[in-house]
Protein backbone atom coordinates (compact mmCIF):
# COMPACT_ATOMS: atom_id res chain seq x y z
CA UNK A 1 0.00 0.00 0.00
CA UNK A 2 1.20 3.34 -1.02
CA UNK A 3 1.44 5.84 2.07
CA UNK A 4 1.32 9.63 1.27
CA UNK A 5 4.37 11.72 3.11
CA UNK A 6 2.07 14.49 3.93
CA UNK A 7 2.83 17.58 5.85
CA UNK A 8 0.84 15.64 9.32
CA UNK A 9 3.06 12.86 9.28
CA UNK A 10 6.07 14.39 8.99
CA UNK A 11 5.08 16.59 12.14
CA UNK A 12 4.49 13.15 13.88
CA UNK A 13 8.02 11.91 12.96
CA UNK A 14 9.33 15.02 14.54
CA UNK A 15 7.63 15.44 17.32
CA UNK A 16 7.73 11.52 18.39
CA UNK A 17 11.88 11.66 18.22
CA UNK A 18 12.57 15.34 18.96
CA UNK A 19 16.35 16.21 18.23
CA UNK A 20 17.01 17.80 21.32
CA UNK A 21 17.80 16.19 24.81
CA UNK A 22 17.69 17.57 27.84
CA UNK A 23 20.51 17.41 29.17
CA UNK A 24 23.76 19.02 32.20
CA UNK A 25 27.59 20.03 31.05
CA UNK A 26 30.41 22.73 29.81
CA UNK A 27 31.52 25.94 29.57
CA UNK A 28 31.53 29.89 27.73
CA UNK A 29 32.78 31.68 24.94
CA UNK A 30 36.75 30.77 23.96
CA UNK A 31 36.19 32.89 20.82
CA UNK A 32 33.88 36.06 21.79
CA UNK A 33 35.23 37.73 18.73
CA UNK A 34 33.47 34.93 16.71
CA UNK A 35 29.81 36.16 16.55
CA UNK A 36 31.32 39.65 15.63
CA UNK A 37 32.87 38.11 12.38
CA UNK A 38 30.39 35.91 11.46
CA UNK A 39 28.49 39.14 11.56
CA UNK A 40 30.83 40.76 9.25
CA UNK A 41 31.14 37.45 6.94
CA UNK A 42 27.14 37.54 6.51
CA UNK A 43 26.26 41.27 6.92
CA UNK A 44 23.21 40.68 8.83
CA UNK A 45 25.00 40.06 12.52
CA UNK A 46 23.90 37.99 15.31
CA UNK A 47 20.56 37.92 17.42
CA UNK A 48 18.86 36.19 19.98
CA UNK A 49 15.42 36.37 21.59
CA UNK A 50 14.94 34.42 25.26
CA UNK A 51 11.64 34.07 26.57
CA UNK A 52 11.61 33.76 30.24
CA UNK A 53 8.21 32.27 30.85
CA UNK A 54 6.87 32.61 34.73
CA UNK A 55 4.72 29.42 34.92
CA UNK A 56 1.51 30.20 37.09
CA UNK A 57 0.45 33.43 36.36
CA UNK A 58 3.04 35.68 38.21
CA UNK A 59 1.05 38.28 40.14
CA UNK A 60 1.34 41.49 38.55
CA UNK A 61 -0.14 43.90 41.16
CA UNK A 62 2.71 42.96 43.51
CA UNK A 63 5.31 42.93 40.54
CA UNK A 64 4.82 46.39 39.41
CA UNK A 65 3.02 48.29 41.78
CA UNK A 66 0.58 51.30 41.45
CA UNK A 67 2.32 54.47 43.47
CA UNK A 68 0.68 57.40 42.85
CA UNK A 69 -1.53 58.47 46.03
CA UNK A 70 -4.66 57.88 44.35
CA UNK A 71 -3.73 54.79 42.57
CA UNK A 72 -2.02 53.24 45.76
CA UNK A 73 -4.72 53.81 47.77
CA UNK A 74 -7.32 51.90 45.15
CA UNK A 75 -4.65 49.32 45.39
CA UNK A 76 -4.24 49.32 49.20
CA UNK A 77 -8.30 49.27 49.63
CA UNK A 78 -8.55 46.14 47.56
CA UNK A 79 -5.36 43.55 48.62
CA UNK A 80 -5.78 44.54 51.83
CA UNK A 81 -3.28 42.34 54.06
CA UNK A 82 -1.53 41.28 50.91
CA UNK A 83 -0.19 44.98 49.32
CA UNK A 84 3.06 45.90 49.80
CA UNK A 85 3.63 49.30 51.93
CA UNK A 86 4.40 51.97 49.99
CA UNK A 87 7.04 53.17 52.09
CA UNK A 88 9.12 50.23 51.08
CA UNK A 89 8.59 50.90 47.33
CA UNK A 90 11.20 53.08 45.21
CA UNK A 91 8.87 54.55 41.97
CA UNK A 92 10.12 54.85 38.33
CA UNK A 93 10.46 57.38 36.50
CA UNK A 94 6.99 58.43 34.49
CA UNK A 95 8.38 58.35 30.79
CA UNK A 96 5.69 56.80 29.01
CA UNK A 97 2.76 57.28 31.38
CA UNK A 98 0.04 60.09 32.04
CA UNK A 99 -2.71 61.61 34.35
CA UNK A 100 -0.25 61.74 36.83
CA UNK A 101 0.30 57.71 37.41
CA UNK A 102 3.42 56.24 38.47
CA UNK A 103 4.50 52.56 38.81
CA UNK A 104 6.67 51.53 41.51
CA UNK A 105 8.62 47.43 41.18
CA UNK A 106 8.28 45.42 43.73
CA UNK A 107 11.33 45.56 46.21
CA UNK A 108 12.73 42.36 45.02
CA UNK A 109 13.23 43.45 41.41
CA UNK A 110 15.62 45.82 42.45
CA UNK A 111 18.04 44.68 39.58
CA UNK A 112 16.02 44.94 36.91
CA UNK A 113 15.18 48.43 38.29
CA UNK A 114 18.16 49.16 37.94
CA UNK A 115 18.93 48.79 34.94
CA UNK A 116 15.44 50.29 33.55
CA UNK A 117 17.27 53.58 35.27
CA UNK A 118 19.90 53.06 33.10
CA UNK A 119 17.88 52.35 29.85
CA UNK A 120 18.11 48.75 29.75
CA UNK A 121 14.38 47.59 30.73
CA UNK A 122 11.00 48.67 29.81
CA UNK A 123 7.77 47.94 31.34
CA UNK A 124 5.06 46.52 29.10
CA UNK A 125 1.46 47.22 30.66
CA UNK A 126 -1.39 44.97 30.48
CA UNK A 127 -0.28 42.51 28.54
CA UNK A 128 -2.82 39.29 27.61
CA UNK A 129 -3.91 36.82 25.55
CA UNK A 130 -6.37 38.12 22.98
CA UNK A 131 -8.24 37.39 19.28
CA UNK A 132 -8.62 40.84 18.84
CA UNK A 133 -9.29 44.21 20.42
CA UNK A 134 -11.75 44.23 23.44
CA UNK A 135 -13.71 46.01 25.61
CA UNK A 136 -15.57 45.63 28.60
CA UNK A 137 -19.02 46.01 26.49
CA UNK A 138 -18.07 43.49 24.07
CA UNK A 139 -16.53 40.75 26.84
CA UNK A 140 -19.95 41.20 29.06
CA UNK A 141 -22.14 41.13 25.45
CA UNK A 142 -20.00 38.12 24.34
CA UNK A 143 -19.83 40.28 20.54
CA UNK A 144 -16.21 39.21 20.25
CA UNK A 145 -14.32 36.01 20.20
CA UNK A 146 -12.27 35.28 23.09
CA UNK A 147 -9.42 33.26 24.12
CA UNK A 148 -10.87 29.42 24.60
CA UNK A 149 -11.05 28.73 28.67
CA UNK A 150 -9.76 32.02 29.53
CA UNK A 151 -8.28 31.56 33.29
CA UNK A 152 -7.14 27.95 32.59
CA UNK A 153 -3.39 27.70 33.20
CA UNK A 154 -2.66 24.10 30.14
CA UNK A 155 -4.69 26.89 28.06
CA UNK A 156 -3.62 30.13 28.37
CA UNK A 157 0.32 29.25 28.42
CA UNK A 158 -0.71 27.36 25.13
CA UNK A 159 -2.48 30.17 23.77
CA UNK A 160 0.47 32.87 24.76
CA UNK A 161 2.88 30.48 23.10
CA UNK A 162 1.15 29.77 20.53
CA UNK A 163 -1.91 31.58 19.64
CA UNK A 164 -4.18 28.12 20.03
CA UNK A 165 -5.26 26.11 23.05
CA UNK A 166 -3.85 23.38 24.62
CA UNK A 167 -3.01 21.31 21.71
CA UNK A 168 -1.19 23.57 19.33
CA UNK A 169 1.16 22.04 16.63
CA UNK A 170 3.35 25.05 16.92
CA UNK A 171 4.25 28.33 18.96
CA UNK A 172 5.47 31.76 17.59
CA UNK A 173 8.90 31.23 19.12
CA UNK A 174 9.06 27.95 16.69
CA UNK A 175 7.21 30.11 13.29
CA UNK A 176 10.02 32.55 13.60
CA UNK A 177 12.80 29.69 13.62
CA UNK A 178 10.76 28.49 10.73
CA UNK A 179 11.86 32.02 8.98
CA UNK A 180 15.46 31.89 10.42
CA UNK A 181 16.77 28.43 10.46
CA UNK A 182 17.54 28.24 6.31
CA UNK A 183 20.10 30.97 6.91
CA UNK A 184 21.65 29.39 9.88
CA UNK A 185 24.55 26.71 9.58
CA UNK A 186 23.25 24.44 11.81
CA UNK A 187 19.74 25.04 11.35
CA UNK A 188 19.01 22.40 14.14
CA UNK A 189 20.23 24.40 16.65
CA UNK A 190 17.58 27.86 15.87
CA UNK A 191 15.20 27.00 18.81
CA UNK A 192 16.49 26.09 21.51
CA UNK A 193 14.79 24.77 24.71
CA UNK A 194 16.85 25.12 28.18
CA UNK A 195 13.74 24.21 30.37
CA UNK A 196 12.67 21.24 29.07
CA UNK A 197 9.82 21.55 26.55
CA UNK A 198 7.34 24.05 24.97
CA UNK A 199 5.08 24.70 22.38
CA UNK A 200 6.67 28.16 21.83
CA UNK A 201 9.34 26.81 20.45
CA UNK A 202 7.63 24.01 18.03
CA UNK A 203 7.62 25.11 14.81
CA UNK A 204 6.31 24.02 11.47
CA UNK A 205 9.85 22.93 10.38
CA UNK A 206 11.34 23.98 12.78
CA UNK A 207 12.26 21.80 16.30
CA UNK A 208 13.45 22.19 19.22
CA UNK A 209 16.97 21.44 20.48
CA UNK A 210 16.91 20.93 24.41
CA UNK A 211 19.48 21.45 26.45
CA UNK A 212 20.38 20.88 30.10
CA UNK A 213 22.07 23.53 32.28
CA UNK A 214 25.49 21.42 32.04
CA UNK A 215 25.16 21.61 28.18
CA UNK A 216 23.76 18.61 25.93
CA UNK A 217 23.28 15.58 26.90
CA UNK A 218 24.44 13.00 24.86
CA UNK A 219 22.59 9.96 23.36
CA UNK A 220 23.73 6.58 25.46
CA UNK A 221 24.96 8.85 27.96
CA UNK A 222 28.32 8.83 25.48
CA UNK A 223 28.99 5.08 26.70
CA UNK A 224 31.93 3.75 24.64
CA UNK A 225 31.42 0.09 25.99
CA UNK A 226 27.95 -1.71 26.92
CA UNK A 227 28.61 -4.21 29.61
CA UNK A 228 31.85 -3.94 29.04
CA UNK A 229 32.09 -3.92 25.23
CA UNK A 230 33.21 -1.84 22.57
CA UNK A 231 32.06 -3.54 19.56
CA UNK A 232 28.33 -3.68 21.65
CA UNK A 233 28.26 0.02 21.79
CA UNK A 234 29.35 0.54 18.04
CA UNK A 235 26.97 -2.15 16.67
CA UNK A 236 24.57 -0.49 18.98
CA UNK A 237 25.13 3.27 17.22
CA UNK A 238 25.36 1.75 13.58
CA UNK A 239 21.98 -0.05 14.36
CA UNK A 240 19.99 3.48 15.62
CA UNK A 241 21.54 5.09 12.54
CA UNK A 242 21.11 2.42 9.33
CA UNK A 243 18.95 3.72 6.79
CA UNK A 244 15.88 1.22 6.29
CA UNK A 245 13.27 0.24 3.76
CA UNK A 246 10.51 1.07 6.61
CA UNK A 247 9.22 4.31 7.28
CA UNK A 248 9.53 5.05 10.74
CA UNK A 249 12.42 3.28 11.06
CA UNK A 250 14.28 5.45 8.46
CA UNK A 251 12.80 8.37 9.99
CA UNK A 252 14.04 7.38 13.31
CA UNK A 253 17.36 6.21 12.27
CA UNK A 254 17.81 9.78 10.10
CA UNK A 255 16.95 11.80 13.83
CA UNK A 256 18.86 9.23 15.94
CA UNK A 257 22.06 10.38 13.41
CA UNK A 258 21.00 13.78 13.60
CA UNK A 259 20.92 13.99 17.68
CA UNK A 260 24.58 12.38 17.66
CA UNK A 261 25.97 14.66 15.41
CA UNK A 262 24.78 17.93 16.98
CA UNK A 263 25.77 16.22 20.40
CA UNK A 264 29.11 16.07 19.20
CA UNK A 265 29.25 19.59 17.17
CA UNK A 266 27.37 21.73 20.42
CA UNK A 267 29.88 19.55 23.12
CA UNK A 268 33.07 20.60 20.98
CA UNK A 269 31.85 24.12 20.45
CA UNK A 270 31.23 24.42 24.63
CA UNK A 271 34.34 22.83 25.71
CA UNK A 272 35.93 26.05 24.05
CA UNK A 273 34.24 28.50 26.05
CA UNK A 274 35.23 27.50 30.05
CA UNK A 275 32.63 27.87 33.04
CA UNK A 276 34.62 30.06 34.66
CA UNK A 277 34.10 33.01 32.20
CA UNK A 278 30.26 33.02 33.93
CA UNK A 279 30.90 33.84 37.42
CA UNK A 280 28.03 36.61 37.34
CA UNK A 281 25.13 33.94 37.90
CA UNK A 282 24.15 33.11 41.61
CA UNK A 283 24.07 29.31 42.26
CA UNK A 284 21.53 27.42 43.89
CA UNK A 285 19.01 29.23 41.28
CA UNK A 286 17.23 27.05 38.72
CA UNK A 287 16.60 29.94 36.12
CA UNK A 288 20.12 31.64 36.95
CA UNK A 289 21.06 28.01 35.52
CA UNK A 290 19.00 28.07 32.55
CA UNK A 291 20.03 31.77 31.68
CA UNK A 292 23.91 30.54 31.76
CA UNK A 293 23.36 27.83 29.44
CA UNK A 294 21.37 29.89 27.23
CA UNK A 295 24.74 32.34 27.77
CA UNK A 296 27.47 29.76 26.97
CA UNK A 297 24.88 29.03 23.74
CA UNK A 298 25.42 32.58 22.43
CA UNK A 299 29.13 32.96 23.63
CA UNK A 300 29.66 29.55 20.91
CA UNK A 301 27.32 30.96 18.27
CA UNK A 302 29.86 31.98 15.77
CA UNK A 303 31.53 28.71 16.02
CA UNK A 304 28.03 26.93 15.53
CA UNK A 305 27.83 28.73 12.51
CA UNK A 306 24.63 30.23 13.68
CA UNK A 307 22.62 33.71 13.43
CA UNK A 308 19.06 33.79 14.43
CA UNK A 309 18.51 31.39 18.03
CA UNK A 310 15.32 31.48 19.71
CA UNK A 311 15.43 30.20 23.27
CA UNK A 312 13.50 29.35 26.25
CA UNK A 313 13.66 28.96 30.14
CA UNK A 314 11.08 28.92 32.55
CA UNK A 315 10.60 29.17 36.23
CA UNK A 316 7.35 27.68 38.61
CA UNK A 317 5.81 28.40 41.49
CA UNK A 318 3.83 31.96 40.70
CA UNK A 319 0.54 29.89 41.13
CA UNK A 320 0.38 32.41 44.62
CA UNK A 321 -3.46 31.16 46.04
CA UNK A 322 -2.20 32.10 49.25
CA UNK A 323 0.97 33.40 50.78
CA UNK A 324 1.74 35.79 48.25
CA UNK A 325 3.82 37.92 50.80
CA UNK A 326 6.36 35.33 51.45
CA UNK A 327 6.27 33.30 47.69
CA UNK A 328 5.98 36.02 45.47
CA UNK A 329 9.18 38.33 46.74
CA UNK A 330 11.41 35.10 46.70
CA UNK A 331 10.48 34.10 43.29
CA UNK A 332 10.70 37.71 41.91
CA UNK A 333 13.90 37.70 43.41
CA UNK A 334 15.67 34.68 41.81
CA UNK A 335 14.01 36.43 38.60
CA UNK A 336 15.56 39.27 38.95
CA UNK A 337 19.25 37.46 40.25
CA UNK A 338 19.20 35.28 37.49
CA UNK A 339 17.76 38.56 34.36
CA UNK A 340 20.52 41.00 35.88
CA UNK A 341 23.05 38.37 35.84
CA UNK A 342 22.30 37.18 32.49
CA UNK A 343 22.61 40.85 31.04
CA UNK A 344 25.42 41.78 32.21
CA UNK A 345 27.20 38.75 31.03
CA UNK A 346 25.75 39.36 27.70
CA UNK A 347 27.81 43.39 28.48
CA UNK A 348 30.73 41.69 29.49
CA UNK A 349 30.57 39.48 26.36
CA UNK A 350 30.18 42.30 23.81
CA UNK A 351 26.78 41.04 22.21
CA UNK A 352 24.14 43.17 24.94
CA UNK A 353 23.03 44.84 21.82
CA UNK A 354 21.89 41.65 19.84
CA UNK A 355 20.51 39.92 22.78
CA UNK A 356 16.76 40.63 23.66
CA UNK A 357 15.37 38.66 26.70
CA UNK A 358 11.20 39.27 27.84
CA UNK A 359 8.85 37.89 30.33
CA UNK A 360 5.65 36.12 30.05
CA UNK A 361 3.26 34.18 31.83
CA UNK A 362 -0.35 32.51 31.15
CA UNK A 363 -1.86 35.17 33.16
CA UNK A 364 -1.94 37.68 35.65
CA UNK A 365 -3.97 37.79 38.89
CA UNK A 366 -6.95 38.94 40.76
CA UNK A 367 -6.13 42.17 42.19
CA UNK A 368 -8.41 41.15 44.99
CA UNK A 369 -7.20 39.23 47.84
CA UNK A 370 -8.63 35.69 48.43
CA UNK A 371 -7.44 36.02 51.95
CA UNK A 372 -3.67 35.75 51.70
CA UNK A 373 -3.25 34.93 48.20
CA UNK A 374 -4.84 36.16 44.66
CA UNK A 375 -6.88 33.73 41.78
CA UNK A 376 -6.52 33.23 38.39
CA UNK A 377 -6.46 36.56 36.06
CA UNK A 378 -6.26 37.86 32.63
CA UNK A 379 -4.20 40.61 31.78
CA UNK A 380 -0.94 41.35 33.29
CA UNK A 381 2.62 43.06 33.56
CA UNK A 382 5.55 42.35 31.50
CA UNK A 383 9.36 43.33 30.98
CA UNK A 384 11.67 43.39 28.28
CA UNK A 385 15.53 43.96 28.77
CA UNK A 386 18.45 44.25 26.54
CA UNK A 387 21.02 46.20 24.96
CA UNK A 388 18.49 47.44 22.40
CA UNK A 389 15.26 47.66 24.70
CA UNK A 390 14.79 51.35 24.50
CA UNK A 391 13.95 51.19 28.27
CA UNK A 392 13.80 53.86 30.99
CA UNK A 393 10.11 54.29 30.15
CA UNK A 394 6.76 52.40 29.26
CA UNK A 395 5.01 50.99 26.74
CA UNK A 396 1.30 49.97 26.76
CA UNK A 397 -2.12 51.95 28.63
CA UNK A 398 -2.23 51.96 32.43
CA UNK A 399 -5.08 50.66 33.44
CA UNK A 400 -7.16 51.76 36.08
CA UNK A 401 -6.68 50.78 39.94
CA UNK A 402 -9.87 48.91 41.73
CA UNK A 403 -12.75 46.25 40.48
CA UNK A 404 -15.46 46.34 38.65
CA UNK A 405 -13.83 49.34 36.56
CA UNK A 406 -14.04 49.66 32.52
CA UNK A 407 -10.77 47.77 32.52
CA UNK A 408 -11.49 44.29 34.46
CA UNK A 409 -14.18 41.76 34.23
CA UNK A 410 -14.35 41.56 38.10
CA UNK A 411 -11.92 41.35 41.05
CA UNK A 412 -9.76 43.39 39.06
CA UNK A 413 -9.18 40.63 36.20
CA UNK A 414 -7.31 43.23 33.28
CA UNK A 415 -8.97 43.00 29.91
CA UNK A 416 -6.11 42.95 28.45
CA UNK A 417 -5.31 46.16 26.42
CA UNK A 418 -1.96 44.65 25.05
CA UNK A 419 -2.30 41.94 23.04
CA UNK A 420 0.21 39.00 22.93
CA UNK A 421 0.18 39.19 18.88
CA UNK A 422 1.25 42.77 19.47
CA UNK A 423 3.94 42.06 22.19
CA UNK A 424 5.61 39.25 20.15
CA UNK A 425 5.48 40.99 16.39
CA UNK A 426 7.51 43.89 18.65
CA UNK A 427 10.17 41.34 19.46
CA UNK A 428 9.82 39.14 16.24
CA UNK A 429 10.21 42.83 13.81
CA UNK A 430 13.36 43.51 15.61
CA UNK A 431 14.60 39.91 15.33
CA UNK A 432 14.01 40.57 11.22
CA UNK A 433 10.87 38.91 10.31
CA UNK A 434 9.98 41.16 7.72
CA UNK A 435 6.26 42.14 8.11
CA UNK A 436 4.61 40.34 5.22
CA UNK A 437 5.30 37.35 7.60
CA UNK A 438 4.12 38.57 10.80
CA UNK A 439 0.85 36.84 9.59
CA UNK A 440 2.55 33.80 9.46
CA UNK A 441 4.56 34.28 12.77
CA UNK A 442 0.70 35.26 14.22
CA UNK A 443 -2.01 34.40 12.93
CA UNK A 444 -4.52 37.08 14.75
CA UNK A 445 -2.09 40.06 14.53
CA UNK A 446 -4.20 41.03 11.14
CA UNK A 447 -7.03 42.20 13.79
CA UNK A 448 -5.44 44.79 14.89
CA UNK A 449 -4.67 47.78 12.84
CA UNK A 450 -1.10 47.31 11.37
CA UNK A 451 0.16 50.77 13.41
CA UNK A 452 0.14 49.43 16.35
CA UNK A 453 1.72 46.34 15.58
CA UNK A 454 5.23 47.03 16.94
CA UNK A 455 5.18 49.06 20.34
CA UNK A 456 8.28 50.23 19.51
CA UNK A 457 10.22 49.51 23.04
CA UNK A 458 12.98 47.62 21.04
Amino acid sequence: MHIHHDESRRAFLRRAALLGLAGTAAPFAGTLGAIGEAAAATGSGYKALVCVFLNGGCDYANTLVPYDQSSYEAYAKVRGAIALGRDTLSPLSTDGLSGGRQYAMAPALAPLAELYAQGKVAPILNVGTLVQPTTKAQYNNKSVLLPPKLFSHNDQSSYFQASSPEGAPSGWGGRIGDLMQSGNGAASLTCINASGNAVYLTGRQAVQYAVGTGGPIPLLSSSKTIYGSAVAAQTLRDLMTRGNPNMLANEHARVSKRALDTFAQVNAALAGAPVGNFTLFPTGNGLADQLKMVARMIAVAGDLGVRRQVFFVSMGGFDVHDNILTTQPTLLGRVAAAMRAFHDTTVQMGVADQVTSFTASEFGRTLSSNGDGSDHGWGSMHFAMGGAVKGGRFYGTAPTVGVNTNDDVGQGRLIPTTSVDQYAATLASWFGVGTSDLRTVLPNIGNYDASSWNLGFV
